[in-house]
């Protein structure tokens, strides 16, 4: 067996008999040769010259400087983009959200969505109250609270004002009817919440999510208006910005085409859920893994196979729109585009007390690492990137897209 084939299952965490019969089964369907051998060997490559770039000997540095050097090199970008984007005050931007809304807007692109229509989602919560929300503004009926409140922030408020049993009563059979004439197209908003949302937040949230979220449906991506004072905080902000003003358009593409399906309202439900298939994989096909499941298990059996992440695509995107705020005017001269293209790398490196760590060289990882202040040490995006790489340098990263689009539903891909 190639020493590639046992590097690669040390850092996918499984075994390498079970890669020996992967690439078995893809040399046969596309006829390539060797492609866990050179990715190996393009990762090895590409953490070489990244660690000279950054003034390291691949031969002798440590998993403490490897991740120092890389956090460094991270917090440089964090302290740029505070700087560039007017150093973002979200206290005072619930109004005009300025120069990083505008710029992650000119950088993605987004197309027209496919979302809701605002009077129809208000009908329905108007079927399932928000105690919560309501009795916290002292308001008696939804119509007074979406008035005053306003929608898009009422709306971005339910994922942490109101209790999951709520949320999965108003999912289950709020959207139970809803068809193709309740949806328009309309342009992606961004959204600054108003900072007595803090309040509302601090209320009812048990635990501290991101303060950056979307609803795919409504075609809100919103911002809880925290304060930016923790490094990496604007770069993870940011990122994420980018990163939804991808996901986005990905799914409304596929709800405007299920939309003209008679099982509409299960596949929009499936969607929206992240709905990912918990049973082995039927012979000869490859799981869709459609959010992060190491979030909540990372010894989860279907991260330990052979599968394919959309979220990891969506932040290749998202660092390829990084890359090009580089030829910006102001930004010009700052290795903003450094960081694509290393998405799956990681290896192993000794560390002081004689063992050694998988250090991650992926954007997201470093950044989330960093507002964590090193806390933990996130690995679960690169892993993933690496999964999606593998199959990419089989078939290709458009027909890796268009596979994923096929059959997210039934959540396998056959080739």
């Amino acid at each position: 067996m190639h020493d590639s084939y046992i590097k690669l299952a040390k850092i996918f965490r499984t075994k390498p008999e079970m890669l020996v019969d992967f690439a078995a089964k893809m040399e046969k369907l596309t006829g390539k040769k060797e492609v866990i051998e050179n990715l190996m060997e393009e990762n090895e490559i590409l953490v070489r010259r990244t660690l000279e770039e950054l003034g390291l000997d691949r031969q002798k540095a440590t998993a403490e400087e490897v991740y120092s050097i890389l956090i460094k090199r991270l917090t440089h970008l964090d302290e740029h983009l505070y700087q560039f984007l007017d150093k973002p005050d979200l206290s005072k931007m619930s109004h005009v959200c300025g120069k990083l809304c505008q710029t992650a807007i000119e950088l993605a692109k987004p197309q027209k969505g496919f979302f809701v229509k605002q009077e129809r989602a208000v009908a329905m919560l108007e079927k399932f109250p928000p105690q919560n929300l309501l009795d916290h503004f002292g308001y008696k009926t939804v119509a007074e609270l979406v008035e005053k409140q306003g929608f898009s922030s009422v709306f971005a408020s339910l994922r942490f004002a109101q209790d999951e049993k709520w949320m999965h009563v108003f999912f289950d059979k709020g959207y139970a009817d809803l068809t193709a004439d309740d949806f328009e197209e309309r342009d992606v908003e961004l959204k600054v919440l108003e900072e007595e949302w803090l309040d509302v937040a601090d209320k009812f949230m048990k635990k501290k999510h991101h303060n950056v979220s979307h609803l795919k449906e409504l075609g809100i991506i919103f911002i809880v208006p925290i304060k930016i004072d923790i490094p990496g905080e604007t770069a993870r902000m940011f990122m994420l910005l980018l990163h939804y003003l991808n996901e986005v358009p990905f799914y409304t593409k596929l709800i405007r085409q299920y939309s003209q399906e008679s099982d509409f309202v299960p596949k929009l439900q499936s969607m929206l859920r992240g709905d990912v298939p918990e049973g082995p994989a039927p012979e000869g096909s490859f799981r869709i893994v459609q959010r992060y499941l190491a979030k909540d298990d990372e010894n989860d059996f279907r991260l330990l196979e052979p599968h394919v992440n959309p979220e990891a695509e969506h932040w290749y995107k998202a660092e390829g729109d990084l890359g090009r705020l580089a030829m910006h005017g102001d930004a010009a001269g700052h290795t903003l585009g450094y960081w694509q293209g290393l998405d799956f790398v990681g290896d192993f490196f000794p560390t002081l007390d004689g063992k050694e760590e998988l250090i991650s060289f992926d954007l997201i990882d470093l950044i989330m690492s960093v507002v964590k202040k090193g806390e933990s040490k996130y690995l679960y995006h690169q892993e993933e990137a690496l999964w999606n790489k593998l199959f990419i340098e089989y078939i290709g990263r458009g027909r890796l897209e268009t596979e994923i689009e096929k059959n997210i539903i039934n959540g396998f891909i056959t080739l």
